[in-house]
């Protein structure tokens, strides 16, 4: 059984409260305007007209050469952590990286690779049963940006 993650709700509540991003930069606000603009919060899709934070994450704990930086989009205001055994409303596009990583937070090689959204599920199940691998990102297919994580239930 699967676990859609989204990013720990300290981190948001910092971030929505102010607090500089990976890079050290406020994160910008704006306005969504409705057309794909995820939160990796509650993992659904920002409302159009509602504010957003735009922001460098770094979705791992410690600096290391795996440890990918990028950016993403946040609820301006605080929401309630999404997640759990469904797949969630962000992932609305038809394919996504899908990438396994050891207890190091390092990526394990021969896990990543372009997934079809359909997929996704039995992709991370067979990614996650693979030898040392404890966790699994998924990433757009065309950005890279981070998703959200999936982990055993």
């Amino acid at each position: 059984m699967l676990r859609f993650v989204p990013i720990p709700t300290d981190t948001v509540r910092a971030y929505q409260a102010g607090g500089v991003d990976s890079y050290g930069l406020l994160p910008e606000r704006q306005v969504s305007d409705g057309g794909g603009n995820p939160c990796r919060h509650c993992l659904r899709m920002i409302p159009e007209g509602a504010g957003m934070l735009v922001l460098a994450h770094r979705p791992f704990g410690a600096l290391q050469p795996y440890a990918e930086t990028g950016p993403i989009f946040l609820c301006a205001e605080a929401c309630e952590a999404g997640g759990g055994a469904d797949v969630p409303e962000i992932l609305a596009s038809s394919d996504y990286i899908v990438r396994g990583y050891g207890a190091d937070e390092r990526i394990v090689y021969g896990t990543g690779g372009v997934v079809a959204t359909a997929r996704l599920p039995a992709r991370a199940e067979e990614v996650l049963g693979m030898p040392g691998v404890d966790f699994v990102h998924v990433r757009s297919a065309r950005n890279n940006c981070f998703q959200l994580r999936i982990e055993r239930a």
